[in-house]
């Protein structure tokens, strides 16, 4: 009995020492791993690939944005270049026009000066020669009505900014007094105002009588300047050229000849 007992287990040991181990399929690999994190747990490499992708967008975006805010800047920044340039030009062009103002008023002067000198003169002679003669001496009516009316018109554009009763106020002069002393002075005048309405013809007609007729007026480089801007606004660019180019050759140092030398830089 023992035999058997001893027989028998024989065979179990044999028997387990004898089965087969387990059969592994190399070519059958695991695409996914794994990476244990002590704290999230388990995170896979796709995670982590979505987690850089969501990355990546977000990083471009903020730089499509920053590209975009820089575009934005340097065009503000253009349009800042941009209109402070116009305000330089604009300032310079004011002070050109404040700078004619002043040369106009002080021709005034000068002329008015000039005429009251002449009058005082006139009426000086006329007493000596009235030697003791009762009669009182007068002065010549003549060339005082032509201050108060030649003075009158210009009134009316310095003081009360009156612009169409000046119109008539200077025709009557030219009218009344063709050849004064003040007579380029009322053609230069009428020509502006007529101008300033835009009447081209008419103010031409007045710019050509102090162009042509005062050869030494100091309206004259004012005059060619303003035949120039004419014959620009009636579209005649080749007779604006010549004028301008005129006034540049003939008077270099004027106000009138940097007017112009800025219209032909426009072209």
């Amino acid at each position: 009995m023992k035999s058997l007992v001893f027989t028998l287990g024989l065979i179990s040991i044999s028997g387990a020492c004898l089965a087969q181990a387990p059969v592994v399929d190399v070519t059958q690999q695991n695409t996914t791993t794994s990476v244990t994190s002590p704290t999230t747990g388990v995170v896979t490499t796709s995670d982590l690939e979505s987690r850089v992708a969501v990355i990546e967008r977000i990083s471009q975006s903020r730089s499509n944005t920053q590209q975009r805010m820089q575009q934005q800047l340097d065009m503000l920044q253009s349009d800042v270049d941009s209109i402070r340039g116009s305000i330089e030009l604009h300032n310079h062009q004011l002070e050109k026009i404040l700078e004619r103002q002043r040369e106009l008023f002080l021709e005034l002067d000068r002329r008015f000066e000039s005429l009251q000198g002449q009058a005082v003169v006139s009426t000086g002679n006329t007493n000596l020669s009235a030697g003791a003669s009762t009669t009182p001496s007068t002065r010549p009516a003549n060339t005082q009505t032509e201050q108060e009316a030649y003075q009158s018109a210009v009134n009316l554009i310095l003081k009360e900014n009156d612009y169409e009763s000046a119109v008539p106020a200077f025709q009557a002069f030219l009218t009344n007094y063709p050849n004064s002393q003040l007579t380029d002075n009322a053609h230069y005048w009428l020509g502006q105002l007529l101008y300033n309405n835009q009447d081209w013809e008419a103010a031409k007609a007045q710019f050509v009588q102090v162009a042509q007729r005062f050869v030494d007026s100091p309206k004259r480089p004012d005059s060619l300047h303003k035949l120039g801007m004419i014959a620009k606004s009636q579209g005649n660019a080749n007779l604006a050229r010549q004028y301008f180019e005129q006034v540049i050759a003939e008077y270099p140092n004027s106000t009138s000849a940097n007017m112009s030398s800025s219209e032909l830089a426009k072209g």
